[in-house]
């Protein structure tokens, strides 16, 4: 399969089951979704709904259980760990609720920990420094997760998220850990990186949140029931 100009990710019949021990649960029955380069794309659903095993899918954290994957026009779908890990590590830029910084490393260090695992990056401090000031950082670089506020902390892991220049950024529940005017803030931000032209799909509950990206997919019991322009 080659892709149509524009396409990350095509899911075709996509199901995943989760096998218990004396049980099966599925999670996600015969999805079919494509997002294309530079859509700015909110996947929501209630608690259980799938989408977060939806969102772990794309990112490569976890296998479907039927149906196809194509990424970038490859069929990914059945990669090994070495091959799901290359394009985890240089195609998809996370960024969770609770930020995942560790927190003897100062900011510079943990934007530039991606880095680490690349050897096609040739200047690390530029690419970082770069990123640092993308998120309007320049001036934190030096400073602890305990010495930035829950504002700052997001910024540098959505600045960590964008240094190996990845084809999408994955948010799930980015503003989540946030007070209202901080994930304002935030998502102002990410705004701005759709209008520099990433590729964003962010996983929420929050209609609020959702109501600012450009495309509202809405899952239900394991089915996407929506799937709308804003």
């Amino acid at each position: 399969m080659s892709a149509e100009a524009g396409e990350l990710v095509t899911f075709t019949g996509l199901k995943k089951v989760y096998h218990l021990p004396g049980l099966e649960v599925p999670v996600l029955h015969g999805i079919d979704l494509t997002i294309r380069s530079g859509e700015f794309t909110a996947i929501m659903g209630a608690s259980g709904s799938g989408k977060s095993t939806l969102m772990n899918i794309i990112g490569f954290l976890d296998r479907p259980s039927e149906g196809a994957y194509h990424f970038k026009g490859e069929d990914v779908t059945a990669l090994d760990d070495d091959g799901e890990s290359r394009i985890r590590n240089r195609e998809i830029g996370f960024i969770y609720q609770n930020f995942n910084l560790l927190p003897r490393c100062t900011a510079f260090e943990n934007i530039a920990l991606p880095l680490f695992y690349r050897d096609d990056v040739e200047d690390e401090r530029a690419a970082v420094t770069h990123a640092l000031e993308i998120v309007g950082l320049s001036d934190r670089g030096h400073h602890k997760p305990n010495e930035l506020s829950g504002g700052q902390r997001q910024r540098v892991a959505i600045a960590r998220a964008l240094v190996g220049n990845p084809a999408i950024l994955l948010a799930d529940e980015p503003t989540g850990a946030l007070d209202s005017k901080t994930g304002q803030e935030i998502m102002d931000l990410f705004r701005a990186l759709h209008g520099r032209g990433c590729t964003i799909i962010m996983v929420t509950h929050d209609r609020h949140v959702a109501s600012h990206c450009k495309r509202i997919i809405e899952i239900k019991d394991g089915r996407i029931t929506s799937d709308s322009l804003t």
